[in-house]
């Protein structure tokens, strides 16, 4: 029964997805999302109290699919240049944060989170999480002697900051309609250059764990 209700809870999250990247969160309704999986709201309810709650679990399952598994390969990276850590980070975590269905989404939490809890929830299921994996990261790296001492969690803004304008706030201002894989690397590199000229501990040329 487990195993059914998981593959259940599945299919409401495919189907969400769908409905609020086409429709958009106020107009999509737990009616449409029933119909589009062929059962009742009331299926619907029995896993979520709420549209946001059904909102906040389709976030939280795209991180846990799509960001979260970068964060961990970064995480076990214990030996590697910190610098190529980063950029590889960087870039594939853009890839789908800077992503057309990633942005379109974005602009339904922002819509909405004057009038309602949804980026509250939003954040709560996904970037609050890999923020949190992130700051570790830094804490280790910075009691190892390869990063400069300072709060972590700054340094993780700050990175997230440096990742993000270029990429994804022009694409959510609607000033670019897409960025090819060069400009995403460009992009990348340059953040992470910048970040690691004000963080990493002595020569930042090389920024490596040990050295």
């Amino acid at each position: 029964m487990r195993l059914l209700s998981e593959v259940k809870r599945d299919a409401i999250l495919q189907a969400a997805a769908k409905v609020f990247q086409e429709e958009g969160f106020e107009a999509a309704s737990m009616a449409g999302i029933a119909a589009q999986i062929g059962g009742s709201k009331s299926t619907l309810y029995r896993y979520y109290s709420s549209k946001e709650e059904l909102f906040a679990a389709v976030s939280h399952q795209a991180a846990k699919k799509q960001i979260l598994p970068s964060l961990e390969k970064l995480l076990a990276s214990q030996n590697k240049d910190l610098r190529a850590m980063l950029r590889e980070f960087g870039e594939t975590s853009l890839a789908v944060v800077a992503s057309e269905s990633s942005i379109k989404t974005l602009r339904i939490v922002i819509s909405e989170s004057g009038r309602s809890d949804i980026g509250n929830l939003f954040v709560e299921a996904g970037p609050k999480i890999a923020m949190q994996l992130l700051t570790e990261f830094f804490k280790g790296r910075m009691e190892a002697g390869v990063m400069r001492k300072s709060d972590p969690e700054v340094a993780t803004r700050h990175l997230i900051a440096l990742l993000d304008s270029e990429t994804v706030f022009p694409l959510l201002m609607g000033v670019r309609e897409g960025l090819s894989s060069a400009e995403l690397k460009d992009a990348v590199h340059r953040a992470i250059d910048t970040f690691l000229s004000g963080y990493s501990a002595g020569d930042s040329t090389q920024s490596k764990l040990g050295t």
